[in-house]
């Protein structure tokens, strides 16, 4: 039988399949990072795999985004961000984190791999601190306070072992004008009573005219969605 003729896409089906497209090369590329930062293979195999990686991304085509720009699958500011290093499902090198609101609260989860190693075997101290001012923003923007990190006091109680599920936790504790108080921890989902890591954040919500300085893309967004 002959193929169907393929219906058009709304635009809303449209931007779901780029997602899912989004969502499965971010998946296959952190499998090739992950394989690449523990292989033992031969240099000469190292130079061919090379050469493939090389004209793979020649395929990537079309017009690249400009620094700034708003993906247009991303939810800036509150939602989802596709490409986000701790989040984002296209990304290569997020673990990446899913998230989960609760009553006081958001509660991440994750499982650090080869790509995130600090110490022989552990993370290392700067991606913790990255899942923990992820989550701690975005706590911020769940309880109606987004904000930018102005401060960030970590405290490493114990390392965190690759390959072990984590659980991360973010509270807003106060506000104050314009600033948000938080606080966050990392454990293991195992012994979440065990903290590894500890922090306390300060956060602040930019001014009108500091936000359309910092973010000339958001206003493009704001005017697509109200489009449709």
């Amino acid at each position: 039988m002959p193929d169907r003729p393929r219906l058009p896409r709304t635009g809303t089906e449209e931007l779901e399949h780029q997602k899912a497209a989004i969502t499965r090369l971010g998946h296959e590329l952190r499998a090739l990072v992950e394989a690449t930062v523990r292989t033992d293979a031969s240099p000469d195999t190292l130079h061919r795999v090379a050469d493939g990686v090389r004209t793979v991304t020649g395929r990537l085509t079309g017009r690249r985004r400009a620094r700034g720009e708003i993906p247009e699958v991303d939810g800036f500011p509150a939602g989802a961000r596709f490409y986000s290093p701790v989040t984002g499902a296209g990304s290569p090198l997020a673990p990446p984190m899913r998230v989960t609101a609760v009553d006081d609260g958001l509660i991440g989860e994750c499982t650090l791999a080869g790509t995130h190693e600090g110490p022989p075997g552990y993370g290392h101290g700067g991606v913790s601190a990255m899942l923990l001012d992820e989550l701690m923003g975005r706590a911020c923007a769940a309880a109606g306070t987004p904000g930018l990190t102005v401060s960030l006091q970590m405290r490493y109680h114990r390392p965190v072992l690759l390959e072990t599920p984590l659980r991360i936790i973010a509270r807003v504790t106060g506000t104050d004008g314009r600033k948000t108080f938080v606080n966050g921890s990392i454990t293991s989902r195992t012994a979440p009573d065990t903290n590894l890591v500890t922090a306390e954040a300060v956060f602040v919500t930019p001014d009108p005219d500091s936000i359309h300085a910092l973010f000339p893309g958001l206003q493009r967004v704001m005017v697509r969605e109200l489009r449709g």
